[in-house]
């Protein structure tokens, strides 16, 4: 039902409305094929792959990040995700009992079961600050979320932007009080590359994640973890393999314990320079503005339409190309289920403890055409009270 060309670049199925960009993303046919290309690379001649031809293309690939996203190439490396990212990173920590992890409500569930694991084991506190919502403003946040500091406070961790709830965060004004208070910042950036503007340099922050098989566009399993130099010879190797006392070291340990840790297809770690080409090629960038613009039209539509109210102001300090529409729902389950069986729309329930909401991506495929199948459906479920209330 889409008339955007955009989408004649993905492999979505035309059956599906989608709307669900913002969980696993959707990877570009031309950018698919140049991981199909590595892949067959490394089939043709496997041990060439991966002693020489395998390690030259992940230097331009990491070449082309650090230029997109600014930063060195030695204070990062590739991983499947950005779970593993934070295992690496919270594994390492020294945290000791007492010790105090101060961050939201908003976060990732799986990131919060992490924070606990650890905790358990350590006798740390994992601080969930209360945030509350609707936010009026960027200093209600920070006064909310600074509330919660204390003297044992060592870290901080939050979301750029959070997933059940859609928001960005000024994580910018938490990095830099967190480094005037001596707190050490580790931030998630899941949904942050190739949605909002990422320069790790002018952010500062002490560790970074972020996942590029999200907005970025990227084959599945392409995340990163950015480590500031005084903090990487304090991060053990996830994995102990080969890079441990390396027989040929390179010029930086970290670099050895964390890039090569056993045998395995890292193709989609030499895309960047495929997805690159794409996003200048096609000018995604701007198609993405676009999408952002017709969500933050929509989003306080579909507020209304649903007798709710948007979560946040309706601007780009607040929303990208996501947003989190309060609802009541008896079985959020079955909404979402009916939503697919029924009407072939692919969209997220999420929820914040008792709180729903359906989240939107607005990726540069979808249209408004497809938002207004979206509200007439949930108009008619709505009307009907099929599971939304």
């Amino acid at each position: 039902m889409s008339s955007n060309t955009m989408k004649e670049h993905f492999q979505l199925s035309n059956e599906i409305t989608f709307f669900n960009h913002g969980s696993f993303g959707a990877c570009p046919t031309p950018i698919f094929k140049n991981y199909q290309y590595w892949q067959a690379a490394l089939e043709k001649e496997p041990v060439q792959f991966f002693i020489k031809t395998g390690p030259e293309a992940l230097k331009a690939s990491k070449k082309v990040f650090a230029e997109v996203f600014h930063c060195d190439t030695d204070d990062f490396f590739f991983c499947p995700n950005p779970s593993t990212a934070f295992n690496t990173v919270i594994k390492s920590l020294d945290l000791q009992e007492g010790d105090e992890i101060l961050s939201t409500n908003l976060e990732y569930g799986a990131m919060d079961r992490t924070w606990k694991f650890y905790c358990k084991q350590s006798g740390a506190k994992y601080i969930q600050q209360n945030i509350p919502l609707p936010i009026e403003s960027k200093e209600a946040f920070l006064d909310a979320f600074w509330s919660g500091v204390s003297s044992k406070t060592k870290y901080v961790f939050l979301s750029q932007i959070t997933s059940s709830t859609a928001l960005i965060l000024p994580v910018k004004e938490i990095c830099d009080k967190a480094r005037a208070l001596g707190i050490i910042s580790i931030i998630d950036g899941a949904h942050v590359p190739g949605h909002i503007p990422l320069n790790i340099n002018e952010l500062n922050p002490d560790y970074y994640t972020g996942a590029l098989h999200k907005w970025y566009l990227a084959p599945k399993g392409l995340s990163f973890l950015y480590v500031a130099k005084k903090h990487q010879a304090l991060i053990d190797p996830l994995i102990v393999s080969w890079g441990y006392e390396s027989d040929f070291p390179s010029h930086s340990q970290f670099l050895d314990y964390h890039e090569f840790n056993g045998t395995k297809d890292f193709s989609a770690y030499l895309c960047m320079p495929a997805m690159q080409q794409f996003w200048q090629e096609t000018k995604y960038e701007e198609a993405c503005k676009a999408a952002k613009n017709m969500l933050h039209i929509w989003y306080p539509k579909f507020c209304e339409l649903l007798n709710t109210k948007p979560i946040c102001p309706i601007n780009n300090e607040f929303l990208g190309q996501m947003c989190a529409i309060p609802i009541q729902t008896q079985d959020a389950f079955k909404l979402k289920d009916i939503l697919y069986s029924h009407y072939k729309i692919e969209i997220p329930i999420t929820n914040l403890g008792k709180q729903y909401f359906i989240r939107i991506s607005m990726q540069a495929y979808n249209t408004e055409e497809e938002l207004n199948y979206l509200y007439d459906v949930l108009a008619k479920l709505y009307q009907d009270k099929i599971y939304l209330s």
